[in-house]
């Protein structure tokens, strides 16, 4: 997630955070529904449209990996 949230990609930027968290591994369609609750972001909001806060809380909760 670290490396989707901080690259410069237009196809990246404009593919929505849903998908994105579906991709990562143990996530799926409940939980991403979930962690998109509770961290207040639309199910319809692409990585260009997140706010400072919500990618705070998206890094912080999916840490780097190694």
């Amino acid at each position: 997630m670290h490396d989707v949230l901080r690259r410069d990609d237009p196809v990246v930027a404009g593919s929505p955070v849903r998908r994105r968290l579906e991709a990562l591994p143990s996530i799926g369609k409940i939980r991403a529904s979930q962690i998109l609750s509770e961290f207040g972001i639309s199910e319809t909001r692409r990585i260009q449209g997140l706010g400072t806060r919500q990618r705070e809380r998206l890094l912080a909760h999916f840490p780097a990996e190694a």
